[in-house]
């Protein structure tokens, strides 16, 4: 192919590329979140990386940013320091930060062997689906970050990386 053939297919490709993310932004839009949630969310328990039964119960009354996320998803572990040192900051204010993995407990004992994190990460595979589409993300798509309030409310939500003034804003007004 002769270099017009291929600028004319790197165009289209571009073309299609615009459509596909403009589809995508209509279709990755944050619903409501039902209303049992988050009694969803505290009655779990999961293992954490190192196959430790962790109740989220002992969340309640505190304010929590849950951030759901996959070893296989760049944007998701791009935030992830973020999400160490904003946990670390506000520890003593009584926030908590938890990672719940929607992966395989081996790929995520192995990425918290290589890359440890200030907060826990918790496996719940596939199944943690359902408590994300709960909680208003009715496509699935990761990353997923929601900030709740010490009386069990949703406070914020964001799909996508997670803009971290944004993300603090939310913490300074459930602490």
């Amino acid at each position: 192919m002769n270099r017009r053939g291929w600028l004319a297919l790197g165009a289209l490709a571009l073309g299609f590329g615009g459509f596909g993310a403009w589809v995508a932004s209509r279709r990755y839009a944050i619903g409501d979140a039902d209303g049992e949630a988050i009694e969803l969310l505290y009655g779990l328990t999961l293992p954490d990386a190192q196959g430790r039964p962790v109740a989220l119960a002992t969340l309640r009354r505190q304010p929590v940013v849950v951030n759901f996320w996959a070893t296989w998803c760049p944007p998701c572990v791009e935030e992830m320091p973020e999400l160490s040192e904003i946990g670390n900051e506000f520890r003593g204010r009584g926030l908590r930060v938890i990672g719940i993995g929607i992966d395989s407990a081996s790929n995520i004992g192995q990425f918290s062997l290589k890359t440890p994190m200030g907060y826990p990460l918790l496996v719940a595979g596939n199944s943690g689906l359902e408590l994300v589409r709960r909680l208003g993300n009715t496509a699935g798509a990761l990353p997923f970050t929601v900030v709740v309030a010490r009386d069990g409310s949703v406070a914020w939500r964001t799909l996508g990386r997670f803009k971290t003034a944004d993300l603090r804003e939310a913490i300074l007004r459930v602490l």
